[in-house]
């Protein structure tokens, strides 16, 4: 993760001028017109710049996949020609999470976006639950964000990204984050009466993931227009899969597997889930088929 370092304006001259050495009447004039010039320069308010370094994590462009959106203009509103004022330095996400929950998702859909998070303290999360992934905004004091999706659709909010999006793309973003919460995660994880998980749906046949992978064979990710937030959301619950389940066979969903194998290879994924995961994620998938069915879609025989 990246955090917003902060760096204070070099600070104005002391408030009491060296002494000056008695001298002609015009270098005493001088002397004088120094002073007050000291003076008004202490009555100006001090201001501090915020920069905002690029992320390792954030991938580079590459030919079939999408470059990470709005990264160069978030870092220019960084270091605009006018500074933010003192205030501006409480500014910031902070995601209260771990490497062993879901909070990873939100490292990987910030860093697509070029959107910097802070890691907190977890003895201080305020999820109101005491669950995590739990986002708090400080440019918002007060502000809480809790489940996965609705933080990935208020880092949505708050990148270039969803500033810029047209309606159509930026409406089927959030339309597929949401049903990754609210379809998707009860398919990939069997639940008991009391919350435990104790299976995958994805050992049987299920239309939803064959209309899904009806759907992912013309196309490379979900949204026109390439990669964006809604291909994190769904990706990252059908990836938990094998991760969790390393006996399942996903190969009944040929565009499914590529589709996978395509997301959990990109750059920002590595970053967020870690190398290890990456690694054995893209070994399963090609046992898997996903290789494959990637040639033939975009016409290698």
């Amino acid at each position: 993760n990246t955090t917003t370092k902060e760096l204070s304006a070099p600070r104005p001259p002391p408030t009491t001028p060296q002494p000056i050495m008695r001298s002609h009447p015009a270098a005493a004039a001088a002397a004088a017109a120094a002073a007050a010039a000291c003076v008004a320069l202490l009555s100006a308010p001090r201001t501090s710049v915020a920069f905002a370094p690029s992320s390792s994590h954030r991938p580079p462009s590459a030919v079939g996949r999408a470059s990470p959106v709005g990264a160069d203009a978030h870092r220019a509103r960084s270091s605009s020609s006018s500074p933010p004022s003192s205030s501006a330095l409480l500014m910031g996400l902070t995601l209260y999470g771990s490497q062993g929950s879901r909070s990873p998702l939100v490292n990987w859909g910030a860093s697509e976006v070029g959107v910097d998070l802070t890691m907190g303290d977890l003895s201080r999360n305020p999820h109101p639950f005491g669950q995590i992934p739990c986002l708090v905004d400080e440019d918002a004091p007060g502000s809480v964000v809790f489940e996965s999706g609705a933080i990935l659709n208020y880092v949505y909010r708050k990148s270039d990204a969803g500033a810029t999006d047209d309606d159509k793309r930026a409406g089927s973003v959030l339309s597929w984050i949401a049903w990754a919460n609210a379809s998707l995660d009860p398919i990939c994880f069997l639940e008991t009466p009391d919350g435990k998980v104790y299976d995958t749906g994805l050992r049987k046949p299920n239309r939803r993931i064959a209309a899904l992978d009806a759907l992912l064979a013309d196309r490379e990710f979900l949204v026109d227009g390439g990669f964006s937030l809604a291909d994190v959301a769904v990706a990252s619950y059908l990836l938990y899969v094998p991760q969790f389940f390393r006996d399942v066979d996903l190969s009944r969903w040929p565009n499914v597997v590529r589709y996978m194998k395509d997301c959990a290879g990109r750059e920002g994924y590595r970053g967020a889930f870690g190398e290890g995961v990456q690694g054995y994620l893209l070994d399963a998938l090609e046992k898997m088929g996903g290789g494959e069915e990637k040639k033939k879609l975009f016409g290698m025989f």
